[in-house]
């Protein structure tokens, strides 16, 4: 350990000059321990010897006059080395005067050794309280120091624990976005195959153009895709806010940590810094540098309150996956079901149409028979006809010639009777003939229309068939899969 005062071993690498041969006189030492001045802060730079060394050393003593060597002698008790009397005859001291110089000079002796006594004395106290004040004051810091470390390794592991599960967290949100963009993609196909499915059906003809159940369904498939669109849209909104809010709190607890990183770094170097250490200096004036921003309280204050935000945006953040995961399934689950609807009304469509094109075929084959027979029968009764008119022109022919006998012959007998009765006969038949003939005629016509309605039908059927079943159904087997509109490939 290392104090203020103490000599730096580097100041002293130098030899010291020796000592004089000659110590000064311990007046001389006793007026310099009075005079010297107490150590200054400011002298720290210096080594640490007594002034009184310096002084003492650079003395070089030469004879002087005793007034000069004893100045704190009163002029009484000063001897003249040579003193003149009136004959001229030089007197020296008196024995008395002798032995009374030797006690001064004893008492001083003792006096200025009982002071010197007292003041090491003090100064071994003084030096004992200065290294115990240091070492205490030293403690005090390591130990402060030292529960700064571990205060700042603690909040370190809360700040790493949390923005684990932060980044966890944001991973999860972020493969959530993906999956709600692939899913709102992918409702577009949907929706573009339930339009064309509507374009498609607005191309049938004639009595086949009627709003069904199909086009029921299929409008309110569009209006559903359309919802969910709208849905999926505003939930990926709030996610891609979210995950901003996530960016920002993750941003300040890795700002957070790394500054608790450096400062711990910084006060564990601290911590272990001790007198015997390489790395430590003079920085003359550094404690009256405050360039502190923040008390332990607001300091913790700071951590805790990034660790609460970072919390708290955690835990929308995870509510908001739950509620984008429900928002899936129920999307997915709705469009699914009308799906299914729309399927069912195409497959009961079809049926129906198909049932009516097979009864529209076995009406058509009924009607193409009965005109077959019909015309069969029209040109039956036309040979009926030219075969009754063969035997009225025969009957006519009979009468007519037999208007041409002579005056009494010409008798009204049973064969005129018959012959007459037979032309009305046959005139009746060839009437009847020819209304039968028209009938058919009629008919025929009849037929042959209903022939081209149920053909023109049939066309009709047959175009409604192939839009239903093969474009429309078509279209609609590519439909995506719940997993699919779910996200998850």
């Amino acid at each position: 350990m290392e104090l203020y005062g103490y000599p730096l071993k580097a100041k002293f690498n130098q030899p010291r000059p020796p000592p004089p041969k000659v110590l000064p006189a311990a007046s001389t030492g006793a007026a310099n321990y009075k005079n010297c001045v107490p150590c200054q802060p400011e002298s720290f730079t210096m080594p640490w010897m007594p002034n009184s060394y310096y002084k003492a050393a650079a003395l070089n003593p030469t004879l002087a006059p005793l007034t000069e060597n004893f100045p704190g002698l009163p002029p009484t008790k000063i001897v003249p080395f040579i003193s003149e009397k009136p004959s001229g005859v030089f007197t020296r001291h008196t024995l008395d005067d002798w032995h009374r110089s030797n006690m001064t000079n004893y008492k001083e002796s003792e006096t200025t050794r009982h002071n010197a006594e007292r003041l090491r004395a003090d100064l071994n106290r003084a030096i004992k309280d200065v290294y115990q004040q240091a070492k205490r004051s030293q403690g005090e810091s390591t130990r402060n120091l030292g529960e700064r470390v571990n205060d700042i390794e603690y909040w370190k592991s809360e700040l790493c624990i949390e923005l684990d599960a932060m980044i966890r967290e944001t991973n999860s949100l972020a493969d959530m976005q993906k999956r709600l963009e692939r899913a709102l993609a992918d409702t577009e196909g949907p929706f573009q195959v339930a339009h064309k499915c509507l374009l498609h059906r607005e191309k049938r003809m004639g009595i086949d153009l009627v709003n069904d159940d199909v086009e029921k369904q299929l409008v309110t498939e569009i209006k559903i895709i359309k919802s969910c669109r709208e849905r999926l849209q505003q939930c990926l909104d709030t996610v891609n806010a979210q995950l901003m809010c996530n960016k920002e709190a993750r941003q300040e607890l890795e700002k957070d940590l790394a500054d608790k990183q450096l400062g711990h770094h910084i006060d564990s170097k601290c911590y272990q810094l001790k007198d015997t250490s390489r790395d430590i200096h003079f920085f003359k004036g550094v404690e009256r540098v405050d360039a502190t921003v923040s008390v332990p309280e607001t300091w913790a204050r700071f951590t805790d309150n990034n660790i609460f935000r970072s919390q708290s945006a955690r835990a929308a953040s995870a509510k908001l996956r739950a509620s984008t995961e429900s928002l899936l399934m129920g999307t997915a689950d709705e469009m699914w079901r009308q799906f299914s609807k729309v399927n069912d009304a195409f497959t009961s469509r079809i049926t129906e149409i198909a049932n009516a094109k097979s009864k529209i075929q076995t009406h058509l084959a009924k009607t193409r028979q009965e005109i077959f027979q019909i015309e069969t029968k029209i040109q039956v009764i036309q040979k009926t006809i030219k075969d009754k008119e063969a035997q009225l022109k025969v009957a006519q022919t009979r009468l007519d010639e037999r208007t041409r006998r002579p005056n009494v012959e010409l008798c009204r007998d049973a064969a005129q009777i018959r012959l007459v009765q037979e032309v009305n006969e046959i005139n009746e038949t060839l009437r009847n003939l020819h209304q039968c003939l028209r009938a058919s005629e009629d008919m025929l016509q009849m037929l042959v229309r209903s022939k081209g309605v149920l053909e023109q039908d049939l066309v009709v059927k047959n175009n409604s068939l192939f839009i239903d079943q093969e474009r429309c159904m078509g279209m609609r087997k590519s439909y995506p899969s719940t997993v699919q509109i779910l996200g998850y490939v």
